[in-house]
């Protein structure tokens, strides 16, 4: 811990402005300074809790001789923005968040970071920012929501759209919307928010055990209590996110994810950082692990529970001691001792929500990689939520240029059985922002044809979503991929169970349309879409703005 930034005649100018908001002298010149960005925000479940989490992370910096010093950052919330073109800010913001933190932790010199945040790409963010930061990190979250009851059912989030697309009554929509969120937290099911959340006990920046405590109980405050405290130690001892993250860890990550079905954005997230990092990770790893390791976890959509379920099952932990026999153990822990060590200390317990590798929920992942001539490099597919009537479709393409177009054509019966949607230039620089399909594939499943219809995209899909839905096509549209040069009507084969999706026209064909392809403008002009549309790597390397180079030179953009 170098404290030249606060000694010294230099250094008065900074003094100063730190004792005006009412820091001593003595806290600058002896102890640790560290940076609780909040991700607090009035505006949504999982946020608007945070102050209170914050507040006790703040009182264990305290405790443990750190200083703390809170700063907000940017958080949202991806519902709001269901639906509407604005979905489409959600993928970018997780650099504006992790640029957020970098900003203000590099100005003001943090020796340390102690974050909270709960929900999608705000948490993934806030690892992101760890890691480009380097210094020591930890994070607190925000914990899953309780489920919500309805006429003696679990209902979730999803439900409310399921109703809605339906065509339920007004006044069973306004029961619904009174029941399906019933306080603060995350979506408690395993969509992107609480998917991160896990991720970050596996990838060393949550401490372990304490992801997925409800965000209304007590344990959650004792928890943040700790990592404030744990932050303190991090500092002394030096252990930075690159002495932690090391590409075991982050293959560690990969298997857990294929075990509980989580988000396919965590797909996103951790090529972005290892990126980061400069550890080669790529979609050909995902692919391994995704033929080993089969999905254990019963968290709805794979199955009837909720996260809470999940964290009363024996949590994170647990599922790391299911399985212990695929992960790397000697790989670093938080602690810096191996993770062997820490799972030493974990008893095994199998039930109804948490599986065992010997007898699976599932004999496939919750995550895999297909491959075709529609994404020669790889999409993505959830395929324990999958129904078996879509596992294989052939079938006619109906294809749209925006996830608006195609959610008109559901909703007035233009899309039959049979048919495969092709939702295109919705990608990372086609959106720009690579929008997630909510609104499309929600009308889908209201609509009952999720069973019956096939989905193919360059965009994203959210963790509530369930049906053969096929994300994350690469080339995108918009760099005049494949996918750009589907006409309605060629014939598209899908198959879960072999991996594949193929467009069924001869390449002389493609090659004729590809002459007359023109690559659009960007939709938009100005702002951060703008610019994250100029600057972010392809979707197969993790869709972050982060520096293009060639031969040791950044690239023409």
């Amino acid at each position: 811990m170098d404290k030249k930034f606060w000694n010294g005649a230099d250094a008065a100018h900074r003094r100063v402005m730190m004792k005006a908001a009412g820091y001593t002298d003595e806290d600058l010149r002896r102890k640790p300074v560290i940076g609780v960005p909040n991700s607090y925000m009035e505006g949504s479940p999982g946020s608007s809790h945070l102050r209170q989490i914050a507040e006790a992370v703040k009182q264990g910096i305290w405790a443990a001789g750190g200083i703390p010093v809170e700063f907000g950052i940017p958080a949202t919330c991806g519902n709001l923005a269901n639906g509407v073109e604005e979905m489409k800010y959600e993928q970018v913001g997780r650099d504006i968040v992790c640029m957020s933190v970098e900003f203000v932790s590099k100005v003001h010199n943090f020796d340390g970071l102690a974050m909270v945040a709960t929900c999608d790409n705000i948490i993934a963010g806030c690892y992101l920012a760890a890691m480009r930061l380097d210094i020591p990190s930890v994070v607190a979250t925000g914990g899953p929501m309780q489920a919500g009851r309805y006429c003696g059912k679990t209902v979730v989030e999803a439900d409310l759209d399921a109703a809605r697309f339906s065509g339920a009554a007004e006044e069973e929509l306004m029961e619904l919307e009174d029941s399906v969120c019933p306080g603060v937290g995350a979506c408690p099911s395993m969509g992107t928010a609480n998917s991160m959340q896990m991720l970050g006990e596996v990838i060393n920046l949550v401490l372990p055990g304490t992801a997925t405590i409800p965000a209304t109980d007590a344990g959650r405050i004792r928890a943040a209590r700790k990592a404030g405290k744990f932050i303190v130690e991090q500092v002394r001892e030096n252990r930075k996110p690159s002495d932690l993250i090391t590409r075991e860890v982050l293959e560690n990550g990969i298997i857990y994810d294929m075990a509980v079905g989580g988000s396919t954005n965590l797909v996103l997230h951790l090529l972005a950082y290892a990126y980061e990092l400069g550890i080669e990770l790529s979609l050909d790893d995902f692919d391994k692990y995704a033929r080993e390791i089969p999905c254990i976890n019963a968290v709805i959509p794979n199955g009837p529970y909720s996260v809470v379920d999940f964290y009363h099952a024996g949590g994170v932990p647990n599922v790391m001691k299911q399985l212990e026999n695929k992960l790397h153990l000697d790989a670093p822990s938080i602690f810096g001792c191996p993770w062997r060590e820490v799972l030493e200390k974990v008893t095994p317990q199998t039930n109804e929500v948490i599986h065992s590798l010997d007898a699976p929920l599932f004999r496939e992942p919750g995550l895999k990689i297909l491959h075709g001539n529609i994404s020669p490099r790889g999409a993505i597919v959830r395929p324990t939520a999958v129904y078996e009537e879509v596992r294989h479709i052939k079938g006619p393409a109906k294809v749209f240029d925006n996830d608006r177009y195609a959610f008109d054509a559901i909703m007035s019966g233009q899309i039959v059985p049979g048919d495969v949607i092709v939702v295109r230039y919705e990608g990372c620089k086609g959106a720009p922002g690579m929008k997630e399909l909510m609104l499309s594939i929600d009308a889908l499943i209201g609509k009952g044809l999720h069973k019956s219809v096939g989905m193919i995209s360059d965009a994203r899909f959210s963790g509530f979503n369930y049906g053969c839905v096929i994300g994350h096509v690469t080339p995108e549209a918009y760099d005049g991929g494949v996918i750009a040069l589907i006409e309605d009507g060629d014939e598209i084969e899908i198959d879960i169970d072999a991996g594949t999706a193929n467009l069924l026209v001869p390449d002389e064909v493609l090659a004729e349309r590809r002459k007359h392809w023109v690559q659009p403008p960007l939709k938009e002009g100005k702002g951060c879409l703008n610019v994250y549309a100029r600057m972010c790597r392809p979707a197969e390397q993790g869709g972050a703005m982060q520096p293009w180079e060639l031969d040791g030179k950044y690239s023409d953009l």
